[in-house]
């Protein structure tokens, strides 16, 4: 089989080498791809936006399967063109990928089906939304650009100063562009944050392994919001309790919404969860797999990944049985220094003795003259894995220090808070 990978980050190249695992798979092209995920795919300098493009490649390559992994293809159609094209393809359509495309949307669909989600409203005018957060006078409050701002689109103000600043930035500084025309301004909630992705073929829903993304760029969850900075799965704070709760009250009545909506989504769902006093209620919806969640979830996926996808495309998903390892993972984000703002690319990664079974993730990494340099914020995910998460966590660190460019940082407290957790209830 001819596949096709559209991305270039950390995400992409940790499904493609679980893609790899299929001696059925002859070939990959990756759209554009990256310095490591040239290692094992074919990369093609055509832009993950360029969905006329990737259609006419994907054509004139004969492709077999498209998998359209970031959130701009998704939501700009990629999906839709393919298929009319005739080619196979993993991912939701456009219609369904507004669960993540529009903010207000997919705060709507959950308040118009009981899905349970904080408190809202939205707002087109910047005057309105300063007018409503002078007379509530309630804080921290949350603030959402209502479009796609690459992960950084959420700014939580703990003051009302803090909150007229992310109002201004966002609706009248257009920091996130088209994606602020809109805002919802949303209560803050408070208790453990748990990602779970699933697999839906808008039928059947199967979760995989929970995860705990870690968004802050320092130590300690100080410092802005980040695409983040490392990962662990399973998150020890979602138990099997919560995990019945969530599939009854969120998963299956997210997909029945959609498909009442006339949205029936296929693909994978990122459900964005916070397990409150009153209960797991969702945060955000993501149309595709999380970003460095994946890095994490799919080392231990032991089901075969193509199949999983061509039975979601197929609509077949409850035929299969998909199982994970009961061990753990760890993933360290390894950042260009300035990382979420600015940074300088083009310094050469030198990378030492690295442990046999530990994945090297490439995100912002590009080859010069043959030369692996970072061309990116987050540059390398450093995934290991273990029985427990104790071991997963300092094979993690073991290897990422033997990852090295210049002004390269890394977050030195991924999984502590899960171990203090894990710890304490033991």
């Amino acid at each position: 089989m001819k596949i096709l990978v559209v991305g270039g980050g950390g995400r992409e190249h940790a499904i493609i080498k679980k893609l790899c695992e299929n001696s059925r798979v002859e070939k990959v092209y990756a759209l554009p791809g990256n310095g490591g995920i040239a290692e094992i795919a074919e990369c093609v300098p055509i832009g993950t936006k360029d969905i006329n493009k990737i259609r006419d490649f994907a054509v004139n390559n004969k492709v077999d399967f498209a998998v359209i992994a970031p959130d701009d293809p998704l939501v700009l159609g990629a999906v839709d063109l393919l298929e009319e094209a005739g080619i196979l393809c993993f991912g939701p359509n456009k219609a369904a990928a507004a669960i993540e495309g529009s903010k207000v949307f997919s705060k709507n669909l959950m308040k118009k089906y009981s899905i349970p989600t904080a408190g809202y409203e939205v707002f087109e005018k910047a005057e309105d939304a300063s007018e409503y957060i002078a007379k509530t006078n309630s804080f921290p409050v949350v603030i959402k650009a209502d479009g796609l701002a690459l992960g950084k689109g959420v700014i939580i103000a703990q003051d009302r100063t803090e909150a007229q600043d992310a109002i201004t930035s966002i609706m009248s500084d257009r920091i996130f562009g088209e994606s602020g025309n809109k805002i919802v301004i949303e209560e803050f909630l408070s208790g453990p944050e748990v990602s779970v992705l699933a697999f839906t073929d808008g039928k059947t829903v199967v979760p995989m392994v929970s995860s705990m993304d870690h968004k802050k760029a320092f130590d300690g969850d100080l410092g802005p919001n980040t695409g983040g900075m490392g990962t662990i799965a399973p998150n020890p704070f979602y138990d099997y309790k919560t995990a019945k709760e969530c599939m009854e009250r969120i998963f299956i009545p997210t997909i029945n919404a959609m498909n009442a909506e006339g949205r029936p989504f296929k693909g994978c769902l990122y459900f964005g969860l916070m397990l409150t006093s009153n209960g797991p209620m969702v945060i955000e919806y993501n149309c595709r797999f999380g970003d460095p969640e994946a890095q994490v979830v799919l080392p231990l996926l032991k089901t075969d990944l193509l199949e999983i996808m061509e039975a979601v495309t197929g609509e077949r998903l409850s035929d299969i049985s998909i199982e994970f390892d009961n061990g753990a993972a760890c993933c360290v984000i390894i950042a260009s220094g300035g990382y979420p703002s600015s940074y300088k690319k083009g310094y050469e990664i030198k990378i030492a003795d690295i442990s046999p079974d530990t994945r090297l993730y490439h995100a912002g990494t590009t080859l010069s003259d043959s030369v692996l340099v970072t061309s990116g914020g987050r540059v390398i995910g450093v995934t290991a894995t273990g029985r427990s998460l104790n071991e997963a966590v300092d094979k993690a660190y073991k290897d990422a220090s033997n990852v090295n460019f210049k002004d390269a940082f890394y977050r030195k407290d991924i999984g502590v808070r899960a171990l203090k957790y894990i710890e304490n209830t033991d």
